[in-house]
């Protein structure tokens, strides 16, 4: 895959600011690294994430808390026993955004300035 290594730092940089027992969508990822609309351009890049950087892809999800994966697939079990070992729930391939979705503070965007 192609794709410009600036964005996909930023996206890299966004992601690793979920903290630890919170969520994030793809899209609100997207947003935040200033690439509004390429929700798929998030998941298509965190595939690539050097693994030094440690970025925790298993924290982002879908906009209506769902796995990207198929529920079963040994992508999911992964994602979810990640998820579950930081305290966040899963049921039925679905995390309930409104309990564990991130809101960054002020002093967390502005960290993000690319």
């Amino acid at each position: 895959m192609a794709f410009n290594l600036h964005n996909a730092q930023k996206i890299w940089k966004t992601v690793s600011k979920v903290p630890a027992g919170k969520v994030s969508s793809y899209g609100f990822v997207a947003d935040l690294a200033g690439l509004p609309g390429r929700a798929r351009l998030v998941g298509a890049v965190l595939q690539y994430a050097p693994q030094e950087m440690s970025v925790p892809w298993f924290r982002i999800l879908k906009s209506n808390g769902q796995l990207a994966f198929q529920a079963g697939s040994k992508k999911a079990e992964l994602q979810t026993g990640l998820l579950q070992e930081e305290g966040v729930v899963v049921m039925s391939n679905r995390v309930k955004m409104k309990q564990f979705g991130w809101t960054p503070g002020l002093g967390e965007l502005m960290e993000l300035e690319y």
